[in-house]
């Protein structure tokens, strides 16, 4: 999960996109890259830590020009200890061509294998990114034989780029006084959008909330394997590049990632969450009677919408009962579970009033460890509470995701090869009810019929690419495990974690 953005304008751009990374920040906090154009000539800065620190006003005054690239980092392939593979990256030849990317490429170690050895094409770090980015270059200079760059050769490479690449990809890339090419994976996995502004700049970004946030207006999603070009002046190209494409967005954009405020493939988000916590009421009240439930309880921040939702259709009172220090890194970064575990005590603290007595169903967006949930759990009852009930808004993730989330290994997610019962007991609570996976997809796939389906992997273990089985994921967990081990206090392996509260 990264955050990308790209603009055309007639003006520095900048400001702007620092701007919009700003509002996709939560799509990554590990590292933030710029680069703009001027001419032929690329400005670029980048850095570890989050837009606000990596940004500073002389570097700022170093990015001239008036289209850019911009990207907020979230590993998910190489070292996330590496300032060099913060995006964007660049290469010279042909053209000289840079690119952001959102999403993980399944076959990266082919790919890379091809690029050296067939292609002839240096690769500098681990990122996945920079196999994308060369692939693209060698298909570019493939298509136009060595000639000018002309608009067909650049949707001939994009095509070629489908046909060997495999997983998932969000592209924005600008190629050297020609303008900024973006295009989707052939399943539109990680989200993408495009929209102008009233001056005619044109802006490209993971979510919506990027475009509309800087003032722009929102025109439509990049479909799935199609490609556009716009040109330095704002003229815009669009060309369906893939052979048989099919709309499988991200389920877990909606259960956890995006913002509420965004709307993704023609759904918004914050809808899709009070949906879901729609049905996951009826799976409370065949759990849970009412009766026994004197508060719902949100566990900050993207439970909101489906704990409200909950609460209003069993008839029982919506409380706040945690307050979220905004101030805290969050929980998913810290580099070991000993550290991780500290860090909820930190980040969340509780309303005691609000569970003395009383019998509580706390709502999260979903469990992946479950360590943050048994600790959750615990606070409420040293709070006070007689009972703790907990309800989970997506349904138990059993199988690791392949296609831009971070997830721990399959034996490190807390419901794997365990009953619901054997989960309940590991946290501790009084009950445990999770969403179901179809009426998941069915209370999503309601706002938008035309979608195909979605990539819900974790949760159902169905890869929409086709191409990866356990030896797959085990060859791809392999270099995160071995690049984050030492790292990691409680030697688990795993250098990243997703939270069970998270600010969305």
């Amino acid at each position: 999960m990264c955050g990308i953005v790209g603009v055309v304008s007639t003006q520095p751009v900048n400001q702007l996109i620092y701007d919009a990374l700003l509002l996709l920040q939560h799509r990554g906090q590990d590292a933030a890259g710029i680069v703009t154009q001027l001419g032929h000539k690329f400005f670029m800065h980048k850095a570890k830590g989050m837009v606000r620190d990596v940004f500073r006003t002389r570097n700022m005054r170093a990015l001239p020009g008036s289209c850019g690239l911009g990207q907020v980092r979230y590993p998910t392939a190489g070292n996330a200890n590496s300032e060099e593979e913060a995006q964007p990256f660049y290469v010279n030849a042909p053209f000289g061509v840079v690119l952001a990317h959102n999403g993980n490429l399944t076959n990266a170690r082919q790919l890379r294998q091809e690029l050296v050895q067939t292609d002839h094409r240096h690769i500098n770090t681990e990122s996945d990114s920079e196999v994308l980015l060369n692939v693209l270059a060698h298909e570019l200079g493939r298509a136009s034989q060595g000639g000018s760059l002309q608009l067909e050769a650049i949707f001939a490479a994009v095509a070629a780029v489908h046909r060997r690449v495999r997983g998932s990809y969000a592209v924005v890339a600008l190629i050297a006084g020609h303008g900024m090419l973006v295009f989707r994976d052939p399943f539109g996995i990680r989200p993408l959008c495009i929209g102008r502004g009233p001056d005619g700049t044109v802006i490209a970004a993971s979510e919506s909330v990027a475009l509309e946030g800087t003032g722009h207006r929102f025109e439509r999603d990049v479909a799935p394997g199609e490609a556009i070009f716009v040109t330095l002046d704002g003229q815009i190209h669009a060309r369906q590049c893939a052979e048989a494409p099919r709309h499988h967005p991200c389920i877990f954009e909606f259960v956890y990632l995006a913002r509420p405020d965004s709307v993704i493939d023609g759904i918004s988000v914050y809808q899709a969450r009070l949906n879901m916590g729609e049905t996951l009421a009826t799976r409370v009240v065949s759990t849970v009677p009412p009766g026994e439930i004197d508060a719902v309880i949100p566990i900050p921040e993207s439970s909101r919408p489906a704990a409200m939702e909950v609460a209003r259709l069993i008839g029982r009172p919506y409380r706040e009962g945690f307050v979220k220090n905004r101030y805290v890194g969050r929980t998913f970064i810290m580099p070991g579970q000993a550290v991780r575990k500290k860090s909820v005590r930190q980040k969340l603290n509780v309303i005691a009033s609000e569970f003395a007595g009383r019998n509580v169903l706390l709502v999260d967006d979903s469990i992946v460890r479950g360590t943050t949930s048994r600790e959750i759990v615990q606070m409420a009852r040293e709070a006070g509470a007689r009972k703790v009930y907990l309800a989970s808004a997506a349904p138990p993730v059993r199988y690791p995701n392949v296609y831009g989330i971070d997830m721990p290994t399959q034996e490190e997610l807390v419901a794997h090869g365990r009953t619901v019962e054997e989960v309940r007991q590991l946290i501790g609570c009084d009950a445990l009810i999770y969403q179901d996976v179809e009426a998941m997809k069915r209370a999503v796939a309601a706002l938008n019929p035309r979608l195909d389906g979605f990539e819900a992997s974790c949760f159902d273990g169905v890869y929409v690419t086709g191409d990866v089985t356990p030896e797959s994921v085990a060859a791809m967990n392999a270099p995160r495990c071995l690049a984050s081990g030492a790292d990691d206090e409680d030697g688990s392996g795993t250098r990243l974690a997703l939270p069970n509260a998270q600010e969305a």
